[in-house]
């Protein structure tokens, strides 16, 4: 999975990634969170655009959870059965980063929430993207997906975003085991780089 506040550069990262793994011959399936699946895709619609009051921050766990079931049921874990590459921008670890810790809900309250949702399901490997909050909100004025009104949570404002960020850092450093922290304040080449070594390294690839 890749994680990382608004803006942080997932998406192209993504791109890249599958270019790099489907070079080598490998069967790769790429998806997003929230969404993925059609079910998924209309909890998004709703999630991700409308008033800051729309959704309670319980409600937006439940939601966000009840979408991530149905990508895992319906198109991740059929992906995997088939030794398909998963690539995932945004699992489980948003909920936690982002109605977890920065909505105040409880991070042992998520964590039980996808236990009892998902079982024991989570990423080989997470990689966890870091930038300044400031910075990130600015990349997403630019990107395609605010442009079809997907701003709800961008528009948070600064101080939730950087808690956001601090979220990302406390998950990073609590998994060292499953998640890599990728300084995603760099060109988009560098990035890349470090993105690819650290797949590499976890799966022994070919560099």
């Amino acid at each position: 999975s890749l994680e990382g506040g608004e803006g942080a550069g997932k998406s192209t990262q993504i791109r890249l990634l599958e270019r790099k793994l489907r070079a080598r011959g490998l069967d790769v399936l790429t998806t997003r969170e929230p969404g993925g699946v059609p079910a998924a895709e209309a909890l998004r619609t709703l999630l991700l655009t409308g008033g800051q009051d729309q959704w309670t921050v319980t409600s937006e766990a439940l939601l966000m959870t009840a979408a991530r079931v149905e990508h895992w049921h319906k198109k991740i874990a059929p992906a995997l059965t088939q030794a398909q590459w998963v690539l995932c921008d945004r699992f489980s670890d948003s909920t936690i980063a982002y109605q977890g810790i920065a909505g105040g809900l409880g991070v042992d309250r998520v964590k039980a929430l996808q236990a009892w949702a998902l079982g024991t399901a989570e990423p080989d490997l997470t990689l966890v993207f870091d930038i300044p909050a400031a910075q990130g909100l600015q990349r997403t004025e630019h990107r395609a997906g605010t442009q079809a009104g997907e701003r709800r949570f961008e528009d948070k404002g600064e101080t939730f975003h950087n808690r956001i960020a601090e979220a990302y850092r406390q998950i990073a450093k609590e998994n060292p085991l499953r998640c890599t922290l990728i300084n995603a304040d760099q060109p988009v080449g560098i990035v890349e780089s470090q993105v690819w070594a650290a797949v590499a390294s976890r799966f022994s690839l070919p560099a």
